[in-house]
C-alpha cells in the first residue's frame, strides 16, 4: 500500500516532466493512421469508432486500438491490444512490449477516448509519439492538442464534432 503511493507519485512526476517538455508542433498533414486508447470501464463499443474512422478515409490497417482493463480476467477478446496497471513500473517504465510498441508508433492522430483521470491512461497518452492528440477528458489539458468535452456514451456528438474540426483543420 505504502509502496503503491510512492510508485503512483513517481509515475505522476514522470508524466508532468514529459508534458512540461512536450514540443507542441502539430503538422498539417492529412490523417492516414490513427491510434485509439479506450478504457473498457467507460466505453466498450470500439466498432463505432472503427467505422467512423473508416468513413473519414482512414484505411482499416492503419487504425490501431488499445484498451485499458483494470483486471486481466476481464480482457476482451476483440480488441487489438490491452494493458493493465501491472504493465507499468516506477518512473514511467513500461513493462509490456505491445504497449511500448503502441506508444512508439508515430500515428498521425491519437484519440484518447476516456473521461476519467486515470494515471495509466494519462501516461500512455503523454508518452505517445502521435502527432495530433484528440481527447474527451480535460482533467489535464496538456495531454491533448484538441479536446471535445463529451461523455464517453455520447459517441454521436464526438463523431460529429471531430469530423467538423478535422475538416476545419484540413486534416481530412
Amino acid at each position: 500500500m505504502f509502496l503503491k503511493r510512492f510508485k503512483k507519485k513517481s509515475n505522476q512526476n514522470y508524466i508532468n516532466k514529459i508534458l512540461n517538455s512536450r514540443n507542441e508542433s502539430v503538422n498539417d498533414n492529412k490523417l492516414k493512421s490513427v491510434g485509439v486508447i479506450l478504457n473498457i470501464d467507460e466505453f466498450d463499443e470500439h466498432e463505432d469508432l472503427r467505422l467512423f474512422l473508416k468513413n473519414i478515409g482512414i484505411m482499416e490497417n492503419k487504425i490501431k486500438f488499445i484498451t485499458f482493463v483494470t483486471e486481466e480476467k476481464f480482457v476482451p477478446n476483440s480488441w487489438d491490444l490491452y494493458f493493465n496497471p501491472k504493465d507499468f513500473g516506477w518512473k514511467g517504465k513500461i513493462n509490456s512490449i505491445e504497449l511500448q510498441e503502441f506508444i512508439n508508433t508515430k500515428f498521425d492522430a491519437l484519440i484518447s477516448y476516456y473521461k476519467g483521470d486515470n494515471l495509466e491512461l494519462n501516461m500512455v497518452t503523454a508518452l505517445s509519439k502521435a502527432n495530433f492528440k484528440i481527447g474527451i477528458s480535460n482533467s489535464d489539458q496538456r495531454l491533448n492538442d484538441f479536446i471535445i468535452d463529451v461523455k464517453p456514451n455520447q459517441i454521436a456528438v464526438f463523431k460529429q464534432e471531430t469530423l467538423k474540426y478535422l475538416k476545419v483543420l484540413n486534416k481530412i
